[in-house]
């Protein structure tokens, strides 16, 4: 797919500087750009490459000043960085617009959908599935029974969303996510063997989500597991039964949460946090990288550690933590010396 310089300065309402009929089919950072690729110029520091890139084309901002020759098309814009990346979302647009059914799927008889859908081939729809318009379902996608999908979803090849799963308007699965298997539910019995308990309840996923690749979220035990409006969960995430994740809220990739675990709206954890169970954290607190949080949480907390401190004291403790190694020399040395003055 190519674009004109004249086509791409009219999406970004800006004015050219070149040749306005100069093609471009993909995109490019500046230091890297190679002929047919367009990019862009918004930090300073990389000023010097606009002079050597074999970029056909370049967003730069209107008040740029080249002060020696250039040989790439410029395109003239209010804000570079801000019209590049309205450029990426109008190009991943144009990407993922597939429609049409693709042959074989399964699509059971009392399944229904709406307009302008894709369904990419051996994708799967159980019984009374329904789906709403603009979907997209790429290819080996499972949808069971009962599953119910908004309008303008996204689900990405490979994902498996199990029964009686809700998924609203504007959701993006990514491929290998898998929402709705069973949480993890066992109780010992009299012999010492685990006796499984079922999980007759679901999980319900609000509008603007986002699941990334390999995220798994259990159904409920009862009730249900609930993401609210506008969460951002990154790659391998583990979220496990009657989790309920509030609106905003943003999760890095490998983090844990534990079941019943309420989260609140606007909060910020890392990568690699454990959460346990049964507690309640509170809105817009911030959980620093691999903290193991095992308390209740209150609003707009920031905390750092395992067992996790408050950030300030997290950062006190490991100014002494780090200097264990010298204090016990002096101890040692202390020792010693009351033991020469013997």
């Amino acid at each position: 797919m190519k674009f004109t310089a004249e086509q791409i300065a009219g999406i970004l309402e800006g004015s050219v500087d070149g040749n306005p009929e100069i093609e471009v089919s993909k995109l490019s950072k500046i230091e890297e750009g190679k002929q047919g690729s367009l990019t862009f110029l918004a930090n300073p520091k990389y000023t010097s490459y606009i002079y050597k890139t074999k970029a056909s084309i370049a967003i730069v901002n209107k008040d740029f000043q080249p002060e020696h020759k250039i040989d790439v098309t410029l395109i003239r814009v209010d804000d570079a960085y801000k019209s590049f990346s309205k450029l990426l979302e109008y190009y991943n647009l144009v990407k993922l617009n597939k429609t049409g059914i693709e042959e074989p799927v399964f699509v059971s008889e009392n399944a229904t959908y709406g307009d302008n859908i894709y369904l990419g081939a051996f994708a799967y729809l159980g019984n009374n599935v329904k789906i709403g318009d603009n979907v997209k379902i790429y290819p080996n996608v499972y949808i069971g029974d009962n599953c119910v999908i908004g309008d303008n979803c996204v689900i990405f090849q490979g994902a498996k969303i199990y029964s009686d799963s809700i998924l609203g308007d504007t959701v993006y699965v990514h491929s290998g996510a898998i929402i709705g298997a069973d949480g993890f539910g066992f109780a010992p019995n009299d012999s010492g063997e685990y006796s499984r308990i079922p999980q007759t309840g679901n999980v319900v996923i609000e509008d603007n989500v986002d699941v990334g690749a390999g995220t798994t979220i259990d159904r409920a035990t009862l009730g249900s597991t609930i993401i609210r409006k506008g969460v951002k969960l990154d790659n391998q995430i583990q979220i496990a039964h009657n989790v309920e994740i509030g609106e905003h809220t943003a999760i890095a990739a490998q983090t844990g949460i534990a079941g019943s675990t309420k989260i609140g709206k606007n909060c910020l954890i890392g990568g690699q946090v454990g959460i346990v169970g049964h507690i309640t954290i509170g809105d817009r607190v911030k959980i620093q990288a691999q903290s193991g949080i095992g308390r209740n949480l209150k609003d707009d907390e920031t905390v750092q550690g395992s067992p996790a401190l408050s950030y300030s004291d997290f950062n006190k403790s490991y100014v002494h933590f780090k200097n264990l190694p010298g204090l016990v020399q002096q101890i040692n040395n202390l020792e010693k010396q009351k033991s020469n003055d013997k």
